[in-house]
């Protein structure tokens, strides 16, 4: 009796500590991409306003939608299961391309339908994204630079600065 019950306990110490080093959480790094340990992935089909980028409001107040982004990602991945259906090929970055849900609930759709992302390189969410411009939720609700051309001129800027 003693034996199975030491067996038990220890089976249960080792299974707990290999499933949570198995299952290591995801991490939102902005509001387009997320990490799982060492995996780096790309939120495929939507492009979200970069970390350090600004855009402005109805008013034509500047904000930090970039940090707006990521934070409702968080706020989407808080407290939920996420997993992730991932393309057979990464991108030219060595990303996965991936479609992620918390809790069943597409991350991507999300993105694009509160005006937190816009869709790229894809038609998969435009019905989000009609509805989020419609009724101008997120970066819809006044003037953004397109994250693509946000990207492309601080590489710019940086190579002018060297």
């Amino acid at each position: 009796m003693m034996k199975k019950m030491m067996f038990y306990i220890l089976s249960a110490l080792i299974c707990g500590i290999f499933s949570s080093a198995a299952a290591a959480e995801y991490t939102a790094i902005d509001g387009d991409s997320l990490t799982q340990g060492e995996r780096r992935i790309r939120l495929d089909g939507i492009d979200a306003p970069e970390f350090i980028q600004v855009c402005y409001d109805i008013n034509g107040k500047e904000y930090p939608c970039g940090l707006k982004s990521l934070q409702y990602l968080e706020s989407l991945m808080q407290n939920s299961i996420v997993t992730c259906d991932c393309l057979p090929e990464p991108d030219i970055y060595g990303r996965e391309m991936c479609e992620c849900f918390a809790d069943g609930v597409s991350l991507n759709r999300a993105m694009v339908f509160a005006g937190y992302a816009q869709t790229y390189r894809s038609d998969k969410y435009t019905d989000a994204e009609k509805s989020a411009k419609s009724e101008k939720r997120g970066i819809w609700q006044g003037k953004f630079m397109r994250p693509a051309l946000f990207r492309a001129l601080e590489r710019v800027r940086q190579n002018a600065e060297k």
